[in-house]
């Protein structure tokens, strides 16, 4: 690793150090899987892993929970969450994380008093204040720690310890919630999150990386990783992934010749308020 990546890696084991035991908010993606890899070296045994499972958690994100968890060596739990019992969540206004996150957090705290655990620590690095993610209003109202992100560590830095340490989803992209897929005011409910979930499972089966499935209304519009999209828009692939959705219900099924870019969904955001609809 770089040096300047080294001096910030230890100033993020100073801070897990610190606390003297933690449980960590485990999504199982590179940033929460760093987390509590670094978390198992200075604190040992005084680690746990949580995973919030819920409708809105791809399904392949369980695996790799599972996987990174005992490739860590660390303590693992999956509890259930219930946000989408949550009428301000299943609503999606453009603030829909900060709910799911308060709850989770809320849960958090509980099961670190009955570990006797001090903290509770995350895995936003340097990089997500460049996005808008009302996720982190709840970590700062409920005092969650952020390692990655309090030590100065980019996304990319977070890759290249996990890299060195032999994390296997190292180089995984980002997977947040299946409630993304969908425009903010749109109503989020648990068959449009499952059909979302499949139809991503779908197009990723054919040998595309990192996915994404729009849903509006009855219309679904597919994105792939931009060096992809070329094979994505050959036209008998095509037609087999509008086909293939089309059979789970999507009555309008369109390639985006643009491609996959993180945080889409997003733009336009200012302080939590939609300036282009």
């Amino acid at each position: 690793m770089r040096n300047e990546t080294v001096g910030k890696l230890k100033t993020a084991m100073c801070i897990l150090r610190e606390t003297g035991g933690c449980v960590v908010a485990f999504s199982g993606g590179v940033d929460s899987a760093v987390v509590t890899a670094v978390a198992r070296e200075v604190l040992g045994d005084r680690v746990l892993a949580v995973t919030g499972d819920s409708a809105s958690l791809p399904a392949r994100e369980r695996g790799d929970a599972v996987r990174v968890a005992a490739f860590t060596g660390v303590r693992h739990r999956f509890i259930r969450t219930k946000e989408l019992s949550d009428g301000r969540y299943a609503a999606n206004p453009p603030d829909r994380c900060f709910y799911c996150k308060d709850e989770l957090y809320s849960r958090l705290f509980e099961i670190a008093g009955d570990e006797g655990l001090p903290a509770v620590v995350d895995g936003q690095n340097a990089d997500d204040a460049s996005d808008y993610r009302p996720g982190s209003e709840a970590a700062r109202r409920h005092a969650v720690r952020s390692p990655l992100k309090e030590a100065g560590l980019s996304k990319a830095e977070v890759r290249e310890i996990a890299r060195d340490r032999g994390i296997p989803i190292w180089d995984k992209p980002a997977s947040p919630c299946l409630a993304s897929r969908f425009p903010y005011g749109t109503t989020i409910t648990a068959d449009a999150l499952a059909r979302a979930d499949t139809a991503e499972i779908f197009v990723r089966s054919l040998g595309f990386r990192d996915v994404r499935v729009r849903v509006r209304g009855g219309s679904a519009t597919v994105e792939a990783e931009p060096g992809s999209v070329a094979r994505l828009l050959d036209p008998a692939l095509a037609a087999r992934v509008v086909e293939a959705l089309q059979g789970m219900g999507f009555a309008d099924v369109r390639i985006d010749p643009e491609g996959f870019r993180s945080g889409k969904m997003n733009e336009g955001m200012i302080n939590g308020e939609s300036v282009n609809g």
